[in-house]
């Protein structure tokens, strides 16, 4: 028979996920370099020796929450429906697509628009985001040149433009905020792409 004290350890005890999920939170309400193992601890409502059953470190927890985010870009760089047909439709499904993936991962995403290089984790996640932005803009070009996107336009400020307006979302939206996923990709895909279109 479990005693109410084991119980309750139990009850307290922490996967993985968890874990990772309440240090994002953390991080993203501290600051990733001001968030020590103790304000951990605190949160997670364990000893710092029991975070590192399940990570050696923070760092650790950070990396996991960024490639949370860009994998998930990374995802959507790879699918057949950003590889196949006009540039301009690929890139409208991508817009759409990132919209709703930062909204469903916001934690992480919020965390990943906040990295600023200041360790070799960030440096890594950044060069990865860098990657992921060589696509969008190959992909604004592409239908620049077929004549899908106003020639009186500069690619390369189509694609800061699009993704200022797609991060911009992290500042702003939380959820319950009477707007769905769907509501602010659609609303943002026709602003953008009813400018955009030639």
């Amino acid at each position: 028979m479990a005693t109410p004290t084991s119980t309750r350890s139990r009850r307290r005890g922490h996967d993985p996920e968890s874990v990772l999920a309440i240090a994002v939170g953390v991080f993203n309400e501290r600051g990733y370099d001001r968030t020590s193992m103790e304000d951990l601890a605190r949160a997670l409502g364990v000893t710092k020796s029991a975070i590192y059953y399940h990570v050696p470190g923070k760092e650790q927890l950070l990396a996991r929450a960024l490639d949370r985010a860009l994998d998930g870009l990374f995802e959507l760089a790879a699918d057949e429906r950003a590889a196949a047909g006009p540039a301009i439709d690929r890139l409208e499904w991508l817009v759409r697509q990132s919209v709703r993936l930062l909204i469903d991962r916001l934690p992480y995403v919020t965390l990943l628009l906040r990295v600023r290089g200041n360790s070799l984790t960030e440096q890594a996640a950044l060069e990865r985001r860098g990657e992921f932005d060589g696509f969008v803009s190959h992909l604004v070009k592409e239908a620049a040149e077929e004549g899908s996107i106003r020639p009186d336009l500069d690619p390369a400020l189509v694609t800061r433009l699009l993704f200022g307006a797609v991060n911009s979302i992290a500042e702003w939206y939380r959820r319950g905020c009477g707007a769905s996923a769907d509501d602010v990709a659609d609303a943002l895909v026709t602003m953008a792409f009813d400018g955009l279109r030639g």
